[in-house]
């Protein structure tokens, strides 16, 4: 209808290039056989699955994973003849998707692979599978030599399925005690090793263990959190082995500046009260509907270059903010990002919610405009 893409003035503006970069020296950091599988679920954790997908491909991955049906068919749509690996538990009745879309899949049931047989014994399209293996984390998979060997031969009778991969999950590979990640590898060690074939990819590490965890990279590494610029925790942000670029900058503009008196106030439940003799306060146009959720009231924002605070409770579709002067309607207020010589990391987001920081991009709703910077 208009060749405007965007009016609204909050943005989530995604760095390519760091996406790019941030792989190029995990690459480095790698072994020159092993393989990049780019996690992009969750809509590439917030940054947008398909141009991060790209980004991934020019970088040097190999492989792209997510999390459900859905996702890699939205991938697939857009990038044709490069390898889709679902990572979670597909029901069986999107089998025919992934044999005409050819999206790998996780197996972890024999019962799951003999009903798939069953409804689908016409189809003459091939499905790729990776087996999983519960070494410990509790989800999904196979937890003993004899589970996997029944897994891998009904796979290998049935006439719908390859097996081409093996992978299992690890719980603490952020961690610093290395106790029961050392336990689940070897548990994962020896299932493998009870194969009578080894499949042809084999992979463990996720962004935690191909970063700080030797002996782990085999056949590929899932690289996830940290293509993003985030450390997957404090222990693996202190012992990092390459510095990290940061791909998204949330930023917006102040659509509303007023003066206020002492003792007005501001916001639902009047929750702000002014305490100076007059205060200028500045209104943004985003809200817990964009994902800024109401308890980060008080965390900091950059404009002008300084930190100001949320003030009051944080509205639906609005937020106000205290000002140090008056400032100019539309000036540019970062909320994530750097801004002269000064940066809110999504950390701090995540500090002030105790949660961690994988949470913070997921949590930024489809709202927000994604716009790419190459």
């Amino acid at each position: 209808m208009t060749g405007i893409s965007y009016f609204r003035p909050t943005q989530a503006r995604i760095d390519l290039d760091a996406i790019r970069k941030n792989i190029a020296k995990l690459r480095q950091h790698l072994h020159t056989n092993v393989d990049i599988i780019a996690v992009v679920k969750a809509n590439a954790y917030g940054h947008g699955d398909v141009e991060v997908s790209k980004a991934a491909l020019q970088a040097g991955a190999t492989t792209l994973a997510v999390a459900t049906p859905e996702e890699a068919l939205h991938i697939r749509e857009a990038i044709q003849d490069v390898p889709i690996l679902i990572l979670g538990a597909v029901p069986v009745g999107f089998v025919p998707y992934a044999a005409k879309y050819h999206i790998t899949l996780t197996v972890f049931s024999a019962e799951w692979i003999e009903e798939a047989q069953r409804s689908y014994e016409e189809l003459t399209e091939r499905v790729l599978v990776h087996l999983k293996v519960d070494s410990g984390m509790g989800r999904i998979g196979v937890r003993t030599e004899l589970e996997l060997q029944k897994l891998a031969s009904i796979v290998e009778q049935s006439t719908l399925f390859d097996i081409d991969g093996i992978f299992t999950h690890f719980a603490t590979a952020d961690d610093e005690d290395t106790a029961y990640y050392i336990q689940q590898k070897e548990i994962f060690m020896q299932l493998v090793a009870s194969l009578p074939t080894k499949p042809r990819i084999v992979h463990a590490a996720n962004t935690a263990a191909s970063l700080v965890k030797e002996n782990v990279q085999f056949d590929a590494v899932r690289f996830g959190i940290s293509m993003y610029g985030l450390a997957p925790s404090p222990y693996v942000e202190q012992h990092l082995p390459f510095a990290l670029t940061p791909a998204m900058t949330l930023a917006t503009q102040l659509v509303h500046v007023k003066r206020i008196k002492r003792g007005e106030s501001v916001g639902y439940g009047a929750a702000y009260h002014a305490v100076e003799e007059e205060e200028w306060i500045g209104t943004l146009p985003i809200g817990y509907a964009d994902g800024l959720r109401r308890a980060l009231s008080g965390q900091d924002v950059l404009i002008g270059g300084q930190r100001v605070k949320i003030i009051g409770k944080v509205c639906m579709d609005q937020t106000m903010i205290k000002l140090p002067k008056k400032m100019t309607v539309g000036e540019e207020v970062i909320l994530i990002g750097k801004q002269q010589n000064d940066e809110i990391l999504m950390q701090e987001w995540a500090d002030k919610l105790q949660t961690i920081v994988y949470e913070i991009p997921c949590m930024l709703t489809a709202r927000i405009a994604r716009v790419y910077r190459p």
